[in-house]
């Protein structure tokens, strides 16, 4: 019989000690499931917070992507404006020069030319010339003389 009790008190020392252990899993099971549920809405609101950031450099990056489009747009723009202002020059230069090259043989072509001038030079001097003919005259002069450097330096 002692040994029986001794049993029974052994097996109710273990079944206290099983529910001291159980009470101690019940405590560390609600404050994990306290923890649990704070750390799920910590981490919803982390959530919604970097859905919010995402949300954000989205839109800057759409307003980049439309910011680098115009940039693009304007660009090509402004390269065909420049090409055409570059097509102009060239057609003006070629005609500015075929006017030259006529120009010159004229002038070649023309030694009267210059007696001609200082003809009229001599005679407006003599008479009482409007002050616009002498102008002309010196225009014409400085034409000439522009011209016969232009032939000289091609």
């Amino acid at each position: 019989m002692w040994g029986n009790n001794n049993e029974l008190k052994l097996q109710r020392e273990e079944r206290d000690q099983s529910r001291v252990h159980g009470m101690i899993l019940k405590e560390e099971l609600a404050a994990c499931s306290r923890s649990k549920r704070s750390l799920a809405q910590n981490l919803e609101a982390t959530e919604q917070s970097m859905l919010a950031i995402i949300g954000q450099y989205k839109e800057e990056l759409s307003q980049s992507l439309t910011h680098e489009q115009k940039l693009v747009e304007d660009f090509a723009q402004a390269y065909a404006e420049e090409e055409a202002r570059g097509r102009v020059i060239d057609a003006l230069h070629q005609e500015a020069t075929m006017w030259m090259d006529r120009f010159a043989l004229t002038l070649n072509g023309s030694q009267d030319l210059p007696r001609l001038l200082a003809k009229a030079k001599a005679i407006a001097e003599v008479c009482s010339t409007p002050e616009e003919i002498h102008g002309l005259i010196n225009y014409c002069q400085h034409m000439i003389d522009l011209m016969a450097h232009i032939i000289r330096s091609r």
